[in-house]
């Protein structure tokens, strides 16, 4: 169930699964300091780094040249995904919201999934939508913040939608993942838009997923209970912060 918390005690009561997104620092200290190395990934998620950039003022036309350098480095096909995608930004504008996500959730579940190690050589690496479309993939964390400049640039209020990292079972095991939420009113249950099961739910018919903390351009919450606790702003987040500033030099 997708609730929320009144305390950011209540998240850091259990372990995280160990291969949780960013959790390089709690999982350094957790073999010394259990409770401790918990708190320290909340505090870290909550007090570093600086400003975001509303996707609205990112996402104008892409640079010739940025198509021109996608279209050497990863083909033809790359300059042609990028322009169905500003093509999507122009045409889905005056859509109703329901049809803006049902639009934004098929055009990048098409793009196929592929491991950061695997993609980009290293263990964590949070794509730009450019760089999902241009390079045809992208892991979790891609397709939802892919999903949600997308759909702020469409228009929809920032505050309807927050990245969630989430333990999704699969196959009887529980992983790391993360998805797009979509809150038509503040206390309602949320929309997923996910590239697992790629049919838009409400959160309360998705009991594979269980949130664990979740944030976008203007803050971090963590989930439990029914209401979300604010701990700190998304910019706090360091592959997110670095993501944003790659993103600004591609238009």
């Amino acid at each position: 169930m997708f609730l929320r918390t009144k305390s950011i005690y209540a998240i850091i009561e259990k372990p995280f699964p160990k291969n949780c997104l960013m959790l390089f620092l709690s999982m350094k200290y957790k073999r010394t300091f259990p409770f401790f190395g918990r708190l320290l990934f909340v505090i870290f998620l909550a007090t570093m780094l600086p400003v975001f950039l509303r996707a609205a003022d990112v996402l104008p036309p892409l640079t010739a040249a940025y198509l021109n350098s996608a279209a050497t480095k990863y083909g033809i096909s790359a300059k042609k995904r990028l322009k169905e995608w500003e093509n999507l930004l122009k045409n889905a504008q005056n859509r109703p919201e329901t049809e803006k996500l049902q639009i934004v959730n098929d055009f990048f579940n098409r793009i196929r999934y592929v491991s950061d190690q695997e993609h980009w050589g290293v263990t964590d690496y949070w794509a730009t939508p450019a760089e999902m479309l241009a390079s045809n993939g992208g892991d979790c964390e891609d397709y939802a913040i892919a999903k949600y400049f997308t759909l702020v640039a469409l228009n929809v209020d920032p505050d309807k939608l927050k990245i969630t990292y989430v333990k999704a079972r699969v196959n009887n095991k529980t992983i790391a993942h993360m998805v797009l939420t979509y809150y038509a009113r503040p206390n309602s249950i949320p929309l997923v838009l996910d590239s697992l099961n790629r049919q838009i739910k409400p959160a309360s018919q998705r009991p594979d997923l269980t949130p664990v903390y979740a944030f976008n351009g203007d803050g971090l919450w963590i989930i439990k209970s029914r209401n979300l606790g604010r701990v700190g702003g998304s910019s706090k987040i360091r592959f997110w912060r670095e993501m944003q500033n790659r993103m600004g030099k591609e238009f």
